[in-house]
C-alpha cells in the first residue's frame, strides 16, 4: 500500500537511537528526605575503606546513583547507598543522585540484601541478619512452606538452596549463619571479634539465653571454649535444671589442670593468652621457649 501524501512518519527519539528506552534515571534528592533501611543488618564505620570512598567522592562526585523508595510526604528510604550517603555527608554534601524505585516490603528487603552481602570483610553478625532477613522476604513470597519441606530451624529447603546460590554458600552453611541470630548480642560480639570459632557459635546458638550469658560471662574469664564442652554442657541441659555454678563446672572439666610436682597448670587460663586454634601442646611449647629465653636473659639467678 503506498503512503498517502501528508501521511505522519513517527520518528525514533533518541533514547530509542541509543538502546535506552525505559531505563531509569537518577534525581538528586536532599539527604535529610533519606531514611537508613529498617534494621539495616550491614554496619556503617569509619574504616579505611570509608575513606578511600570519601576521597573518590572528592574527586569525582556519586558516580553510581543510590537505589531509594518512596515512603510517602516526600521522605525516601535508602535500599542500596548507605554508605554513599555517610562518605557524602562526611563531606557536607546536601543532596545526593539516587534512582526511585516502587517496591514492597518483601522486594526491597531483598533487593538492599543482594546489593550488600558481595560486600568485602563482612562480618559474621552481618551476614547473619542479612540471611535471615532475605530468607524470610523469600519464604513470604513464596507462601507458607509445608511441614516437610522446613529444616531444623524453620527454614524452607528449597529457598535455603536458591539463596546459597545467589550468595555463593551452601544451603547448610546459609541455615548455620541463621543460627548466629539466636545468640545473645555479647557471644555474637564475640564471634565477629574472631574470641569464638563459628562452629562453636552455632553449637552455642541451640542453648537458652540465660545460659549463654553464662557461658559468655565464662568465656569472658576463662579464654574460648571448645565445641566438645559446648556438647556435653547441651546433653547436661537435658538432665536437669542447670545454675551457673553446673555450667561453671562442665565446661571446666573439659580443662583440666595439670599437676607438675608442686606445680599447677590451669590450661583454661593460660588458652585466654592464645589462639582458638592451638592445642594444649602447642601452648606448652610456647611456654617452654619463653622459659628458655628467660633463662639464657639471666632470669635463673
Amino acid at each position: 500500500m503506498r503512503e498517502r501524501v501528508g501521511q505522519k512518519i513517527k520518528l525514533k527519539s533518541v533514547e530509542e537511537i541509543l538502546g535506552v528506552v525505559g531505563e531509569e534515571s537518577a534525581m538528586e534528592i536532599e539527604i535529610y528526605k533519606i531514611h537508613p533501611f529498617k534494621d539495616h543488618p550491614f554496619h556503617v564505620v569509619d574504616d579505611d575503606r570509608m575513606k578511600r570512598l570519601v576521597d573518590s567522592i572528592r574527586e569525582n562526585g556519586i558516580l553510581v546513583p543510590a537505589i531509594v523508595r518512596s515512603i510517602g510526604n516526600d521522605e525516601y528510604e535508602m535500599i542500596s547507598g548507605h554508605r554513599r550517603m555517610h562518605a557524602a555527608q562526611k563531606l557536607g554534601m546536601k543532596r545526593i543522585p539516587v534512582i526511585i524505585r516502587e517496591m514492597s516490603d518483601d522486594e526491597a528487603i531483598v533487593k538492599m540484601v543482594d546489593s550488600n552481602i558481595q560486600r568485602e570483610e563482612l562480618l559474621p553478625s552481618e551476614k547473619a541478619f542479612a540471611y535471615k532477613m532475605k530468607m524470610e522476604a523469600m519464604k513470604r513470597q513464596a507462601g507458607r512452606p509445608s511441614k516437610e519441606n522446613a529444616c531444623q530451624n524453620g527454614t524452607n529447603l528449597r529457598s535455603d538452596v536458591i539463596m546459597g546460590g545467589e550468595v555463593g554458600e551452601s544451603a547448610r552453611q546459609v541455615q548455620r549463619y541463621i543460627r548466629l541470630t539466636e545468640l545473645v548480642p555479647d557471644l555474637l560480639d564475640y564471634v565477629d571479634k574472631k574470641r569464638i570459632q563459628f562452629t562453636v557459635a552455632v553449637e552455642i546458638s541451640y542453648i537458652d539465653k540465660e545460659i549463654q550469658q553464662w557461658v559468655f560471662e565464662y568465656i569472658k574469664e576463662n579464654g574460648p571454649v571448645k565445641i566438645n564442652q559446648v556438647k556435653e554442657l547441651r546433653t547436661a541441659m537435658q538432665t536437669g535444671a542447670m545454675t551457673q555454678d553446673k555450667v561453671i563446672t562442665i565446661l571446666s572439666g573439659n580443662q583440666p589442670e595439670e599437676r607438675i610436682g608442686d606445680l599447677t597448670l590451669s590450661w583454661k587460663k593460660f588458652s585466654r593468652y592464645f589462639p582458638q586454634d592451638y592445642s594444649r601442646d602447642d601452648m606448652r611449647q610456647v611456654i617452654e621457649d619463653l622459659l628458655k629465653s628467660w633463662v639464657q636473659a639471666g632470669g635463673r639467678r
